[in-house]
C-alpha cells in the first residue's frame, strides 16, 4: 500500500538538501586517499582496479573497530527488528536491528596486514574473502577473489593496505561507522567512474541525478524496482531520503536486477555496506532475456537504463507481453527499458527514469507509434529537461520521465489528462572542465515544481512558470505530433523591460567614440612607421 499524501503529512513535502552538490558531506581525507590508492594503480585499468581498493576497503570496515581485531560485526539493518529512536528531533522512528557478521581470524584485517610485504599476500585475501563469504550468506557471490591474479606484484599490494589502514573508523565525528563506510564507498565508486569514463556510467549514476528521482517520486512505503540497478545507488538514496524526511525503512521493500556480473557484486557489496536488504535475484542477468521479478508490480520504479542500447532482441523476445504498446525497435532499446517499466507497475505506481533526448521527438518507425500510445494512454505524468555534461559515460543530452499509472489517485490532485514539462537546461554548475552537477537547489527547484503542481488542492493550472514550467494537455501534445520535448510547451522566461537613459546613452557613446579616435590615430602612425621600415 502506498502513503497518501495526507497520510504522510508534512514530511511528504519537499525539504531543503542537506548539502549544496546534492551530495553527502564531503570527506576530509577522501582525495588524499584517492590520490595515494591510484598511484599504487600499476599496470591495472580502473574497471578492475575498483575491485581490488573497494573490496580492501569492505575488508578494513569489517575487521576492526577501535584498532583491534573482530571476530564478529554488527551494523547491518533487520526487517524484524523493533524501531528505535530517531536524532536531531526527526519524527517517526527507523526500523532497525543489528544483525552480525562474523569475521573469521584468518579475515581480519590485523591479520592481512600481518602478510601485506609477502609475496603470498595476494592468496591470503582472496582466502579472507572467501572466508567471509563461507561465514556469512549475505556475502555469498559478492565479494572480489581476484587478489592473486590482478598482477598486482606483493609490493604494490602491500602498500595498498597500508594506505587503506589509513581510514580512520574511530572519529566518527556524529557519523555512525556503518555510514562512514558508506560515505566513503560511494565516494571511490564515484572516483572510479570518473576515472574509468565511458564504462563508468555502467555501474555509476550522478548522485544528483539519483536525488533527484528520488525526492520527486517521494517512496514512502511499497516496493522499489530498479531494473537496471548498476551498483545500488538509488536503493541506498531511497533509504537516505527515508532517513531525512522521517520515514520508516522497514516499509519499503527493494528489488533490482544487473547483467554484469562484477557491477551486481559491486552492488551486493553496497548494499551491504549500507544494511540494505535487496532483492537482486540469484545471480546477474539480462533484464529482457531473463526477467527475474516477472511477477512484480511495484509501486515505484527508479532507473537508469543504457542509452541506445542496439542487438537487444532474440526472436523469442518478439510476442513478449510487455510489448502493450507494440513491438521496440530492434536497434535501440529504449522504447523496451520503458515498456517494461510500465509493465512492472502496480495499478497506482509511478516511475522515475533517465532516457536519451532522442526518445522524446523521434518522428518515424515504431519507437513514434509506441510513444503516441503511451501518450494516448495518459500515462505520462512529468518530462524533465537535464542540462548536458551530468553523466561520466556520454555527453549527449537526456531527460527524466515520470509515468503514473493513475493520475487521479496516489495522495495527489486529479491529473488526467495533462503533463508537466520542466526544463531545467539552464541549471547545474561546471564542477570540472567536463563535467557538470546539479546543485542542492538545483534538485529542490526542480522537485518542488513537480509536487507543487501535484498539489495544487484539485485546481488545474496552466503555465507554472515561464522559462521554468509548462503544463499541456494530451490534445495540445497531439499538436506537436506528441512530441515531449518540454522547451517546446515552456517557452521562454519574460525578458525584464528595459528603461534607456537617454543622457547616460549619449555619454557612454561619447566615449566610445573618442577611444575608437584614439586607435584610429594609432593606427595610422603605426602604418607610416611600417612603410618606412619596408621602403627604406
Amino acid at each position: 500500500m502506498i502513503a497518501t499524501h495526507q497520510e504522510r503529512g508534512a514530511a511528504g513535502r519537499i525539504q531543503a538538501a542537506h548539502h549544496s552538490s546534492g551530495h553527502a558531506p564531503p570527506l576530509a581525507f577522501g582525495p588524499l586517499l584517492w590520490t595515494a590508492a591510484d598511484r599504487l594503480r600499476g599496470h591495472l585499468d580502473a574497471a578492475e582496479y575498483k575491485h581490488v581498493v573497494l573490496g580492501l576497503i569492505f575488508l578494513r570496515f569489517l575487521s576492526t573497530d577501535d584498532g583491534t581485531p573482530m571476530r564478529q560485526m554488527a551494523f547491518v539493518l533487520r526487517e524484524d527488528a523493533p524501531p528505535i529512536g530517531r536524532k536531531n528531533g526527526h519524527r517517526g522512528g527507523r526500523s532497525a536491528g543489528l544483525a552480525s557478521f562474523v569475521v573469521p581470524e584468518e579475515a581480519t584485517w590485523q591479520f592481512v596486514c600481518g602478510k601485506a610485504h609477502t609475496a603470498s599476500v595476494g592468496r591470503v585475501l582472496d582466502r579472507a574473502m572467501e572466508a567471509l563469504e563461507q561465514a556469512n550468506p549475505l556475502l555469498n557471490g559478492a565479494l572480489p577473489k581476484i587478489f592473486s591474479r590482478t598482477g598486482l606484484v606483493g609490493s604494490k599490494l602491500g602498500e595498498l593496505i597500508g594506505v587503506i589502514s589509513e581510514i580512520d573508523f574511530t572519529d566518527y565525528n556524529g557519523t555512525s561507522r556503518a555510514d562512514l563506510l558508506g560515505r566513503v564507498y560511494e565516494y571511490f565508486l564515484g572516483r572510479f567512474a570518473s576515472a574509468e569514463g565511458k564504462r563508468g556510467g555502467e555501474f555509476y549514476t550522478p548522485p544528483s541525478i539519483v536525488r533527484l528521482l528520488v525526492e520527486m517520486l517521494e517512496p514512502f512505503a511499497g516496493t522499489v524496482y530498479d531494473p537496471c540497478c548498476g551498483s545500488g545507488g538509488l536503493f541506498v538514496q531511497s533509504q537516505r531520503f527515508l532517513d531525512e524526511h522521517g520515514g520508516n525503512p522497514s516499509e519499503l521493500r527493494l528489488f533490482g536486477q544487473e547483467s554484469n556480473p562484477a557491477t551486481w557484486r559491486l552492488a551486493r557489496m553496497n548494499m551491504a555496506i549500507h544494511g540494505l536488504k535487496v532483492n537482486l535475484g540469484s545471480k546477474p542477468a539480462d533484464t529482457f532475456a531473463e526477467n527475474l521479478h516477472s511477477d512484480l508490480r511495484a509501486d515505484f520504479i527508479l532507473a537508469n537504463p543504457p542509452f541506445n542500447m542496439s542487438d537487444w532482441i532474440s526472436e523469442l523476445m518478439l510476442s513478449d507481453s510487455r510489448w502493450t504498446f507494440g513491438k521496440p525497435n530492434s536497434g535501440n532499446a529504449n522504447f523496451a527499458w520503458i515498456q517494461h517499466m510500465i509493465h512492472h507497475l502496480s495499478p497506482r505506481g509511478r516511475a522515475g527514469f533517465v532516457m536519451a533526448n532522442g526518445s522524446l521527438s523521434v518522428q518515424s518507425g515504431s519507437d513514434s507509434e509506441i510513444r503516441r500510445a503511451i501518450i494516448e494512454a495518459d500515462l505520462v505524468d512529468c518530462v524533465v529537461s537535464l542540462p548536458n555534461q551530468l553523466f561520466f559515460n556520454t555527453s549527449i543530452p537526456v531527460s527524466l520521465w515520470f509515468l503514473a499509472r493513475d493520475k487521479s489517485d496516489g495522495g495527489y490532485r486529479d491529473r488526467r489528462g495533462r503533463t508537466l514539462f520542466i526544463d531545467a537546461r539552464h541549471l547545474g554548475t561546471m564542477v570540472d572542465r567536463i563535467h557538470r552537477d546539479l546543485t542542492g537547489d538545483d534538485v529542490q527547484l526542480i522537485a518542488k515544481t513537480y509536487l507543487d503542481w501535484c498539489h495544487l488542492g484539485g485546481k488545474p493550472s496552466r503555465a507554472i512558470e515561464p522559462g521554468l514550467s509548462a503544463e499541456a494537455t494530451i490534445a495540445e501534445i497531439r499538436q506537436h505530433r506528441y512530441a515531449l520535448v518540454p522547451g517546446r510547451y515552456v517557452g521562454f522566461a519574460p525578458r525584464e523591460t528595459v528603461r534607456w537613459n537617454p543622457k547616460a546613452l549619449r555619454k557612454e557613446l561619447n566615449e566610445i567614440e573618442q577611444q575608437l579616435a584614439g586607435i584610429d590615430t594609432a593606427s595610422r602612425s603605426a602604418l607610416v612607421l611600417l612603410r618606412e621600415l619596408l621602403h627604406g
